[in-house]
């Protein structure tokens, strides 16, 4: 290796090593392998997980503990980004990626191993804890090894990574649980972390900041119990009503505490987490403010649009998930294509406006479908936003490290990330808050003419299958039945009840025919008022998600495109202007 950079003693103590000009292509190339295995590693685990989830609920039984296996994941990763961040610059990427990846992998074994539902979810944070430290490093070392204008074709190359773990997480965490069995779905990190190490451990240089400083652990303390308690609230599935209860309330006041002492440790201390002069940077701030709300309206679609098809359209859960195949499909290339644009014209801003313009017109065409619809116009809408989408994540990260200095990289791109997740989070409760709500009032009101079409005798038997607050969490029309009346066991009760009748002696067959008529008409008709619900629901969110995302193209048009520089060694312009 010392073939290839500076001797420590040719560097003087705090200089920052030029990593982009002292390293060969082929040992950059090794680099980004590895990187970008270990970022496969740390994407994989969130969609191979979800296939085998429920045959892992089924063997430990513990369904009260089902949502807490992402839950866990996500509470760590999110809360520990920024702090990593801080670390690599402190210490180097090479080793908080390579503690990284350690502590994924003993987390993964343990996931494997596990007994029960509540271990798998302590476990699961484990995996979150290290998945944090890849996430966080790997999309800074692009800025390591490369400069500003050979930046932006890595890190659309990064960005492809999560696309193609989408597709092949599913198949492989399917094949893995019917084969061999639900565990290996977690053993199968070991051989790949294994290969990621080694090429990270024998190609890898430190990627050291070079500027000496030390980690700010009381404002990392601070900074966990700020985010925490939020994040919990946010991921509870609760009635309006019940953001007022008293553990609701307890939860944010010890955040709000949380977060007040942070910000008054993070302005004395030069070592900070997130150092507050980055928020001088006009740049970053518009960016970091953009990216939340990026996260909330990105998140908004991918968690309600299988709402949409399913209990909206009335598809199944696998044509759910081929509706979605076209935004993969569209991510990818575009972000392929424009990385390459943005590395030959260094023109970047155009690029993240054009992104957001496209989000935004997705997010107006799904805020117009219809219980008509088909998966089919799911389809269009949901690649137009993959063309969004594909460039947006990393020129935003490109955009954030071009304005700060090299120095804080790590801790910028770490920044933009959590502001990310931050946003994920937020929209998902937020727009879980609407749907619910907007749901509830167009249950109410369009099943009660239906019910009133009903015969007395059998409304209370309608109010069973079209219980509003079992259909707002999603249990379907009725209990056991799909959710076609028509192709379930509503029809076969209602049928078998009134055969039962007419078996009595003096029945009046014809009119109990036409009663039965009207109490199967009656269903198709709740049948069709709570799909119609949905999807009045559902589009309801993706309005407001239309006005977070326009407010997130104005943010990205009063950004300053700062021109991409063709060095690594002078400090940026300054960006607060």
């Amino acid at each position: 290796m010392s073939t290839l950079i500076a001797t420590p003693s040719a560097t003087m103590p705090g200089e920052r090593i030029d990593y982009a000009s002292t390293l060969t292509p082929r040992t950059k190339a090794l680099v980004l392998a590895g990187v970008m295995l270990a970022l496969f590693l740390a994407a994989l685990d969130q969609t191979i997980v979800a296939t085998a989830l429920p045959r892992i609920v089924s063997e430990l039984q513990g369904m009260e503990f089902f949502a807490w296996t992402s839950t866990s994941y996500l509470l760590a990763s999110t809360t520990l980004i920024p702090i990593y961040g801080k670390l690599s610059d402190s210490l180097g990427r090479k080793t908080v990626i390579l503690a990284g990846i350690a502590i994924f992998l003993v987390g993964s074994v343990l996931c494997g191993l596990a007994g029960s539902m509540l271990e798998l979810v302590v476990y699961r944070g484990i995996q979150g804890m290290g998945a944090a430290a890849i996430t966080s490093t790997a999309f800074a070392v692009p800025a390591d090894l490369f400069v500003p204008s050979e930046r932006a074709r890595y890190q659309g190359i990064f960005g492809t990574v999560f696309a193609v773990s989408s597709i092949v997480g599913p198949l492989l965490g399917g094949t893995l649980t019917d084969t061999v069995g639900w565990r290996w779905v977690f053993f199968i990190n070991l051989p790949l972390g294994a290969i990621a190490v080694a090429f990270i451990w024998s190609k890898m240089p430190r990627l050291h900041s070079g500027v000496a400083s030390k980690v700010d652990w009381l404002g990392a303390v601070l900074l966990v119990v700020a985010t925490v308690p939020f994040l919990l609230t946010l991921r509870g599935d609760r009635p309006l009503a019940a953001w007022l209860s008293p553990e609701v309330l307890g939860m944010l006041a010890v955040s709000l505490v949380g977060l007040v002492l942070f910000i008054l440790v993070e302005r004395r201390t030069p070592h900070a987490i997130i150092p507050f002069t980055l928020f001088h940077n006009r740049v970053f701030s518009l960016v970091s403010l953009a990216s939340v709300c990026n996260g909330a309206a990105f998140f908004s679609a991918l968690l309600f649009l299988s709402v949409l098809a399913v209990n909206g359209l009335g598809a199944t859960a696998r044509e759910a998930g081929i509706a979605m195949i076209p935004l993969t499909a569209a991510v990818v290339p575009t972000s392929l294509v424009t990385a390459r644009w943005v590395s030959r014209t260094g023109r970047y801003k155009v690029v993240i406006v054009s992104g957001f313009v496209l989000m935004c017109l997705s997010l107006f065409l799904l805020s117009r479908l219809t219980a008509e619809s088909t998966l089919w116009d799911i389809g269009v809408c949901t690649f137009i936003f993959g063309c969004g989408m594909g460039p947006l994540q990393p020129m935003l990260t490109l955009s954030v490290q071009n304005a700060v200095a090299p120095h804080q990289v790590g801790t910028a791109t770490a920044g933009r990330q959590f502001f990310q997740q931050l946003g994920q989070a937020m929209g998902s409760a937020v727009f879980g808050l609407i749907l619910t709500a907007s749901l509830t009032h167009s249950l109410t009101d369009s099943l009660q003419p239906v019910r009133e079409q009903v015969p007395v005798a059998m409304r209370g038997r309608f109010d069973a299958w079209f219980d509003a607050e079992r259909i707002r969490k999603g249990g379907g029309t009725q209990e056991g039945t799909s959710q076609d009346p028509a192709g379930g066991g509503l029809t076969s009760e209602v049928s078998a009840r009134y055969d039962a009748l007419r078996r009595e002696p003096g029945a009046d067959e014809p009119a109990l025919a036409r009663e039965e008529a009207r109490v199967l008409e009656a269903a198709h008709a709740g049948e069709r008022a709570v799909r119609a619900s949905f999807v009045q629901g559902v589009t309801h969110v993706f309005d407001w998600s239309l006005l977070v995302g326009l407010f997130a193209l104005l943010l990205a048009v009063f950004t300053r495109e700062i021109p991409l520089r063709n060095t690594n060694r002078p400090e940026p312009p300054l960006a607060s202007e």
